[in-house]
């Protein structure tokens, strides 16, 4: 089933259905009007996946993927225009440009955390690159999955564009079909065997990964903004999230002043008790339940929150304090409404922590000192970096987003998932009119054209110098007279 569905989108690539401007625009025109027309299904299907507030579900999932195939029905176009480069001076009657052709049919496996828009942003590039693509919808969210299995044929071209259901083990199996490129989102140990096996036919990957974001508080910052971002960011989803702060390093003179907003913040949102708000979700499943709760129950200590209830699979908003860094909560992921507190006595001792871990997806910095920020961010390595908010920056897109080192490789949004789902094909295009120069090359090799071919092949700094500057010359005067007729011309 899968392999005769990869096989139709090739049939379909190769027939160049995707080529054409008119065909893209009617295609990422259809994904607009699909989050458009069934909103509410996608409201409703996200509340039975993750019992996910209809306010989330548009703002995070559907507005930011629309915002995504808006900006490239504005732009496609001239994302796909040839780029023109400079040239030297043996290539200065020639045409030098780079021209962005699909890669083919690629394969887009999405996360549970947030299963709309990890699908289709990516789909939107897909798209706008001229490719056919092969997603594949978490199946923890098993609504949000078979709505959209649903609904794509309705909008967008069957034979180009097709929905699989694949559980992680099917995995390495569907990546081993052999596409063009493989575009993953979601934890470590899933994008380590997507990695293996795209590794085992060269299929180049995408991987966005979950980490351990660090969050720096400092002392000079105002503390109730930066307690309410934090929480907004860490509790959005009910935690489950690859972009929002794992965990804080807060420095030691207002630890306590930060602890207290966040208990605040809490009361605030989801009122004195969580489980009977609107605005709070569930785990998605119970394995993911279990796990959490067992990290939890075995690190630091509890300030508020920490209640559980199996069969509601909900999780408590918690604050953690008293936590060392072998906690498990320290040492794993954290895809649950959960956020430990730990201290620092300066930014020194925070950047050494950061650059102790494994490079992170994200790092926050709340500070009003400026020079704390630029430190933070030039003195740690992430895949993106946002001071005095958290998640913002992965939304936009003008902005690449991806990870680095262990939180992935590969960025995607705007422009940049364009690129993602692009070849960048080198072109020169020559003529035959002119060998005054070229000639240089042809054996039997003579040191009287050496001093030529070097001036020639060196064009960045002849760029510098009036059309009147000549090189040393060495050779017969015959050769001399075909040198500077080039020149003049």
């Amino acid at each position: 089933m899968k392999r005769a569905i990869a096989w139709r989108a090739r049939v379909a690539f190769q027939a160049g259905r995707t080529l054409k401007e008119s065909f893209r625009l009617t295609q990422l025109e259809a994904v607009v009007r699909m989050l458009e027309e069934h909103e509410g299904d996608f409201v409703d299907a996200l509340g039975r996946d993750l019992h996910k507030p209809r306010f989330e579900t548009v703002v995070s999932e559907l507005i930011l993927v629309k915002n995504e195939a808006l900006h490239a029905i504005n732009n496609f176009k001239k994302w796909m225009q040839p780029q023109h480069v400079e040239r030297n001076l043996s290539t200065t009657l020639d045409e030098c440009l780079v021209v962005s052709e699909p890669l083919g049919v690629v394969f887009i496996m999405a996360t549970w955390c947030s299963p709309v828009q990890t699908c289709l942003v990516p789909l939107v590039g897909a798209i706008a690159a001229g490719n056919c693509a092969v997603i594949s919808p978490s199946e923890y969210t098993a609504h949000t999955a078979e709505l959209l299995h649903r609904l794509t044929p309705f909008y967008l071209d069957n034979e180009c564009f097709h929905v699989i259901i694949a559980g992680t083990h099917d995995l390495p199996e569907v990546v081993e079909l052999k596409f063009d490129h493989v575009f993953f989102t979601g934890n470590i140990e899933e994008g380590n065997r997507v990695a293996q096996a795209a590794a085992r036919t060269l299929t180049p990957v995408t991987l966005i990964l979950g980490s351990k974001n660090p969050c720096y508080v400092d002392q000079h910052c105002d503390i109730a903004t930066a307690a309410q971002r934090i929480a907004w960011a860490r509790f959005h989803n009910a935690g489950q999230s690859l972009v929002a702060p794992d965990y804080i390093l807060c420095h030691t003179d207002v630890k306590a002043q930060l602890v207290q907003a966040l208990k605040c913040c809490l009361t605030q949102f989801f009122g004195s008790d969580p489980r009977e708000s609107n605005s709070f979700g569930r785990m998605v499943n119970l394995e993911i339940f279990n796990r959490m709760k067992d990290i939890l129950w075995r690190s630091g200590k509890i300030a508020v929150g920490g209640q559980v209830i199996e069969s509601e699979k909900y999780i408590a908003p918690t604050i953690l304090t008293e936590v060392v860094e072998s906690d498990p909560i320290m040492q794993q992921d954290v895809f649950g409404p959960v956020l430990p507190v730990l201290s620092v006595n300066n930014v020194d001792e925070a950047i050494s922590f950061i650059n102790k871990q494994d490079k992170a997806l994200c790092v926050y910095a709340y500070s009003s000192n400026s020079k704390v920020i630029s430190r933070l961010m030039s003195e740690t390595s992430s895949g993106s970096f946002c001071s005095n908010d958290s998640v913002l920056q992965s939304l936009m897109v003008a902005l690449p987003f991806g990870g680095v080192g262990a939180s992935g490789m590969g960025s995607y949004h705007g422009r940049y998932s364009f690129d993602t789902f692009s070849h960048r094909k080198s072109c020169l295009l020559r003529g035959t009119r002119f060998e005054c120069v070229t000639y240089l090359r042809y054996p039997p090799y003579e040191d009287r054209n050496l001093s030529l071919m070097t001036w020639n092949l060196a064009g960045e700094k002849n760029k510098k110098t009036k059309k009147t500057t000549r090189a040393p010359y060495v050779g017969s005067s015959h050769n001399m007279q075909k040198y500077c007729y080039c020149i003049e011309k």
